[in-house]
């Protein structure tokens, strides 16, 4: 698999991230060898990326990727831990805590349940309204200095937060939601982003599988699905959704590909465009879903594809909003750029 560095100060990571939430049941029942064996698979496959957050099932999900990374070179990985997330005994999430001194609580629980003596891309999982992002990274870059990270990376938020986060200490990557139904980073952050040197790990590439080809109306019904509960996948919202994965399979017919290999390769062109690398980080928690999104890599998107594809997925095409109206009120990446 290709190598792309990641940002201007980056380590070199493959052109492909696993992203490992869903195998911990926030997207319905997942089997727990078989998702030992898909991470095992991704690494024979040339994945180095390894994206997790210590609050994914309340550090179950590090836990998981220990016992599946307890055999291998710890050179061989990157492994990217989200932070800062409070949640209750009930699973409800409660805020966020990015104060230095909780930073380093969390660090050296994640360092525990992963095994490992450092990690690679630590990472705020959302920006602190109580904590001025300075503080935060100030105290991320005292970590760094002591060997327990090795970079420090953002996640879902704006440029002027970006610019001021850097100031301080310089960020590998901003790890956000983008795919062909969700386009948000394209006001201003990829520029952003771009001037900067920041590299972009780019999660949701499959819209949490709405726009995989495989969603239908009937699906999430077993076990616990979170996705039931967002907006897009609701009412008049899902129906619309899934007419639109319909142009999308008819374009990835003429290629030879399935949607999601299409989407999955629209996103990498995108970085390709701009000249800014964007490395896709895909949700698999089976073997099967990650043979399918490997295939991607050998998906090529001429510009008459690209043409259709914009065609029928202009900006603001998804019918409702990524998330809850409360977690979008948390979005600082949502909010407009100072002028």
């Amino acid at each position: 698999m290709e190598q792309h560095k990641l940002g201007s100060n980056g380590p070199s990571v493959s052109a492909l991230g696993l992203g490992c939430m869903a195998m911990s049941d926030a997207y319905g029942p997942a089997d727990r060898g078989e998702s030992i064996a898909t991470v095992h698979a991704a690494l024979d496959a040339g994945i180095t990326l390894i994206d997790t957050g210590d609050f994914y099932a309340m550090g179950h999900n590090e836990m998981l990727i220990r016992d599946a990374l307890k055999d291998v070179a710890r050179d061989r990985v990157q492994i990217s831990v989200k932070f800062g997330a409070l949640r209750g005994p009930a699973g409800e999430f409660t805020g966020m805590d990015c104060r230095p001194a909780a930073t380093r609580n969390f660090l050296a629980y994640s360092l525990q349940r992963l095994g490992t003596d450092y990690i690679d891309i630590y990472r705020p999982a959302r920006l602190d309204p109580n904590v001025p992002i300075e503080e935060t990274i100030g105290g991320l870059a005292d970590l760094v200095k002591a060997g327990y990270i090795r970079h420090i990376g953002l996640s879902e938020v704006g440029s002027d937060t970006i610019r001021r986060a850097h100031a301080v200490h310089p960020i590998v990557d901003l790890q956000i939601e983008y795919s062909l139904i969700e386009r948000g980073i394209e006001r201003d952050i990829l520029k952003t982003c771009r001037e900067l040197g920041i590299g972009i790990t780019a999660y949701g590439v499959l819209a949490r599988g709405l726009i995989s080809g495989h969603w239908s109306k009937d699906s999430g019904r077993a076990g616990k699905d979170y996705r039931l509960m967002t907006p897009r996948f609701q009412g008049a919202n899902l129906d619309a959704n899934l007419a639109l994965v319909e142009s999308l399979r008819a374009i990835a017919g003429e290629i030879g590909a399935t949607p999601a290999q299409v989407a999955i390769a629209w996103v990498a062109a995108q970085g390709q465009e701009r000249g800014q690398e964007i490395v896709p980080l895909v949700g698999a928690k089976t073997r099967t879903r990650l043979i399918e999104a490997l295939g991607a890599t050998r998906v090529t998107l001429t510009p008459a594809h690209l043409a259709a594809l914009a065609k029928a997925f202009p900006p603001d095409v998804a019918s409702g909003t990524r998330y809850a109206a409360e977690q979008m009120a948390h979005l600082d990446s949502e909010k407009p750029a100072a002028a």
